[in-house]
């Protein structure tokens, strides 16, 4: 049997090891002060991260690694005073290098005492955390920069697990469902909901972690939301997923769209006004003209009936024939100025937008009855050319014929004072799924400084113009997704061009 080394060897070999032990310890400063602060020990990290060697410090005071302000302020003494009444003293604060440079200290110091309670001295272990502390600052600045933008977005934030328990709701979020966040925190996500989509968003979440397709994830779409109160809002949702501590957790981006729908409405509600008043201020400028037409049937009954009274004072067999054959012609002269009144009183009524399939050469005469009033008297010759009458377009009728009589009364001003009047409407196919309507006049054409404002408001050649009329055509035709532009026919004069959509119908 090997014999037992004696007690001393075991007490060399243990302060051996200590010694590598605290020596191996390079990022941590570990040194030994006795009781009045003077250094005794000093370890290889003391070394590196203060930048003395062992000879050069051992036996000089504390206070030599400690910034100006700090010994003038007697914080070393300070220090191990306060240590040895604790008993242990933990801080941050800065140190100084030998090379003058200053760094942030974790320092932790330990008072030692021996078994009779006397002071032996102080243990000191000083880390240097300038780079962590500066990594720390940096995420938290990131972190309280992306929360200042969380909180001012005017979307709202939701992030649930995968149970669909909601882990964080935004100030926003608080803001548009009307919830504190408190109040919802670990509760299901589908209070957010209404029927049916609460009672199948489990399900839906399940699936999807069971390997369902990515029909939400990433992509943005229409969703409604309820709010605290119960009242439901359309929104748009965009949802993404990330892993966090081995979990799923999604993340999703609530856009509250009360406010635009609100808009959006109004906006509609103005353009309807304004194309309204642009069909108003068109029948006002045709006023003459209108009352002329008018007049014409109105005269031819007047003049059928007095003499229907004539032929009835010594009435006969030949003279009642004359008199039926005259009330016929007037009663015809009657129908047709109904229909003139009839044809204005649709023009003018404001009624609402209603897109529905539509005839357009049929809807193309309408409008030409109307617009082309008075053109024969003033030695106009129209010309028109139609696709199959079979053809339908997707479009509101009045509309349609306020952007037809609009570029048929602008044709006929073109050519009021040419020696050639031609005035020509034509309907062709465009494409499978387009039709097109075009005006052209036998005029002197577009003038060069209005070609790229012809469609702008408030742009116009006329004296007496107020320059809405074809940019209400452009948002009329827009607003039917067709598109409408202007040309220059080799010939000569001006044309109008404008597409709708075209309809067709089932065959079945």
């Amino acid at each position: 049997m090997t014999p037992a080394q004696p007690a001393g060897d075991d007490a060399r070999l243990l302060g051996e090891e200590l010694a590598l032990l605290i020596d191996g310890a390079t990022n941590y400063a570990i040194y030994m002060l006795d009781p009045r602060g003077y250094v005794t020990i000093w370890n290889r990290g003391a070394e590196r991260i203060k930048g003395w060697t062992q000879v050069e410090v051992l036996g000089q005071h504390a206070a030599l690694f400690y910034i100006p302000e700090d010994v003038l302020a007697g914080k070393p003494h300070a220090d191990l005073a306060r240590a040895s009444v604790k008993g242990r003293l933990e801080e941050e604060s800065w140190r100084l290098r030998k090379d003058g440079s200053e760094f942030l200290a974790s320092v932790t110091i330990t008072a030692l005492y021996d078994d009779a309670g006397a002071l032996r001295g102080f243990g000191k272990v000083v880390r240097d955390i300038t780079d962590q502390k500066a990594a720390e600052t940096a995420l938290m600045r990131r972190e309280q920069h992306l929360h200042s933008i969380l909180e001012t977005v005017p979307d709202a934030m939701i992030v649930i697990d995968e149970r669909g328990r909601i882990a964080s709701f935004s100030a926003a979020a608080e803001r548009i469902f009307g919830y504190a966040e408190n109040d919802v925190l670990g509760c299901n996500v589908d209070l957010l909901m209404p029927a049916p989509d609460r009672q199948r968003h489990d399900g839906y979440l399940a699936a999807y972690l069971a390997g369902g397709a990515r029909t939400v994830i990433g992509a943005v779409r229409a969703v409604t939301g309820v709010r605290q109160n119960g009242d439901t809002f359309s929104a748009e949702l965009a949802v993404g997923e990330t892993l966090s501590g081995g979990q799923r957790i999604f993340t999703g981006f609530v856009r509250d769209l009360t406010g635009r729908e609100r808009t959006e409405r109004r906006l509609r509600e103005l353009q309807s006004e304004l194309i309204h008043v642009s069909r108003l201020s068109a029948m006002g400028t045709m006023a003459s003209t209108l009352a002329h037409e008018l007049n014409q049937p109105l005269t031819a009954i007047a003049n059928y009936l007095e003499t229907t009274r004539d032929l009835l004072v010594d009435p006969s067999a030949e003279t009642v024939a004359l008199v039926r054959e005259a009330l016929d012609d007037a009663a015809g002269q009657s129908l047709r100025a109904g229909q003139i009144v009839r044809r204005l009183r649709e023009f003018v009524a404001r009624g609402d937008v209603e897109q529905r399939a539509e005839p357009l050469n049929a809807l193309v005469r309408e409008a030409a009855n109307l617009g082309l009033i008075g053109a024969a008297q003033a030695g106009v010759e129209t010309v028109m050319h139609f696709a199959p009458d079979a053809e339908l377009v997707h479009a509101d009728r009045i509309q349609i014929q306020q952007v037809l009589v609009n570029l048929i009364r602008n044709a006929l001003q073109a050519i009021a004072a040419s020696p050639r009047r031609v005035l020509t409407i034509t309907t062709t196919v465009e494409s499978e799924h387009c039709m097109q309507v075009s005006i052209a006049d036998s005029g002197e054409g577009i003038a060069p400084e209005m070609a790229d404002r012809l469609f702008q408001a408030f742009a116009s050649t006329k004296p007496d113009g107020m320059g809405v009329g074809l940019s209400i055509c452009r948002t009329i035709v827009e607003a039917h997704h067709g598109r409408i532009w202007a040309d220059s026919p080799p010939g000569g004069g001006a044309a109008f061009h404008f597409t709708l959509l075209r309809e067709h119908r089932n065959v079945g």
